[in-house]
């Protein structure tokens, strides 16, 4: 193959490229619809439902909008969580999301402790977003908040002080 060969075939390959850009040009149109994959999930009296689970704690919670208060067992969230850490926990996915002061939330909550039960409410609160605004689904769980955080506590098994923990090893 000579150098004239190859100049000419990379000229003709140059053609080529531009016919074929232009030809895709024309016929190429690319689809982009806003439409979420989801539809929004209400219930009859217009609020999202979703089950909040963290350890041994389980959350119903309903989401609507409102002022932003948020109700934990018929109380306030300030009296139920005393601990600031804990109602940080719970305003997470507001703050992801951009909806501060947006909704109002009432949950009920058995089980676990308090740092459980708050992890619970915050997974039902993301769920309950996502279901509310399906357009919001993808932060939030980029975020990692609709993902069950499912480390719970080992049982304690026979022979053992603790979960692994053997008994101390005498010699004699």
């Amino acid at each position: 193959m000579s150098d004239t060969d190859t100049v000419q075939s990379l000229s003709d390959l140059k053609d080529l490229g531009t016919e074929v850009a232009a030809d895709t040009a024309e016929t190429f149109t690319p689809v982009v619809s806003n439409a979420p994959l989801r539809e929004q999930e209400l219930d009859a009296q217009g609020r999202a439902y979703a089950t909040g689970r963290r350890k041994d704690a389980v959350a119903r919670v309903w989401l609507k909008p409102g002022t932003g208060k948020i109700t934990v067992n018929g109380r306030d969230q300030e009296v139920y969580f005393a601990r600031p850490t804990l109602r940080l926990v719970i305003a997470q996915p507001f703050q992801i999301a951009d909806r501060d002061g947006q909704y109002d939330v009432v949950a009920t909550v058995k089980g676990g402790g308090l740092s459980g039960q708050a992890g619970a409410v915050k997974h039902g609160i993301s769920q309950a977003l996502a279901k509310y605004e399906p357009t919001l689904r993808a932060t939030v769980k980029a975020a990692g908040f609709l993902t069950r955080d499912s480390r719970v506590v080992e049982r304690k098994k026979y022979g053992r002080a603790k979960a692994r923990r053997s008994f101390q090893f005498s010699k004699r």
